[in-house]
């Protein structure tokens, strides 16, 4: 399936981004963005069926992967604000932003500041309640006074571990040397300093989401150790139009039950997002 990832890169608001595509000239576009610590071949084993829906344009976030970073966009409001941004230039259209993980918190800021940039967002396995529901290493990396000592991790090494929370999934080699070389050196500390603005920019959010007339869709694990199914909940509380699907999976839903993830990503895809909630 990694060869079906064939990587290039491309400017959007002046940062050279990584990101890989199929299916250019088919409608609609499905703009997926990384997890963290992984990168565009967080999508490898999903590659296929999401293709057979329609234009997959995925990209590494500023800082994340191997996309280049810039130190302002380190947050989820500047990254929501970037997303927006990139849509224009790209000349996407609306698309459908699929953003697990640190995409869910930067979809969200997009949806609110710009409705008619995105069709719906497809979110899970993110941090989104405030006050912050997380636990176990991201709790660690969000609290530590000193942002010196997560620059002085080896990265590489720190994301080769994170990988041995898959719970049944084995990440390819090729996905593996990836992620370790996106992450490499200070670039893991680097990327940290997203999570770090979770305290501020969640607070700022929780007031945005009764606003967000965007159809969320919600895929999220029941026993996430890092994020809880709180989260989710959270959303699903408080957003217009939102619909809510929980999977046996860990942190890894993407991956380690890509099948279900899948299953419900398409129907989603297939009319869902225009029947959840609101008039529609």
């Amino acid at each position: 399936m990694t060869s079906e990832i064939s990587t290039h890169t491309r400017k959007a608001d002046g940062v050279e981004i990584r990101y890989a595509e199929s299916n250019a000239d088919v409608e609609p576009t499905l703009l997926l963005l990384s997890p963290w610590p992984e990168s565009i071949y967080a999508w490898e084993q999903l590659w296929p069926r999401l293709s057979s829906a329609g234009h997959v344009l995925a990209i590494d976030l500023p800082g994340f992967g191997h996309s280049e970073g810039r130190t302002d966009l380190f947050s989820p409001h500047a990254m929501g604000t970037f997303l927006v941004r990139l849509i224009d230039e790209w000349e996407l259209g609306a698309p459908h932003v699929f953003g697990p993980d640190v995409g869910g918190p930067a979809a969200l800021f997009a949806a609110a500041e710009s409705p008619s940039s995105l069709t719906s967002a497809v979110i899970g396995n993110g941090a989104t309640a405030y006050p912050l529901q997380v636990r176990g290493t991201l709790k660690d990396l969000i609290a530590n006074p000193d942002i010196e000592s997560l620059l002085a991790l080896d990265g590489a090494e720190v994301t080769k571990q994170s990988m041995g929370m898959h719970e049944s999934y084995e990440v390819s080699a090729a996905a593996l040397e990836d992620y370790m070389t996106s992450y490499a050196g200070r670039r893991f500390g680097e990327s940290a300093r997203f999570v770090r603005n979770y305290p501020t920019d969640l607070e700022l959010l929780q007031g945005l989401l009764p606003q967000i007339q965007t159809p969320v869709k919600v895929i999220n694990s029941d026993h996430d150790p890092l994020v809880p199914l709180g989260n989710a909940k959270y959303l699903n509380e408080r957003l217009p139009r939102c619909d809510l699907t929980v999977l046996d999976a860990g942190h890894f839903a993407w991956e380690d039950n890509a099948d279900a993830y899948g299953d419900a990503a398409l129907a989603w895809l297939d009319g869902g997002f225009a029947r959840v909630g609101g008039d529609a």
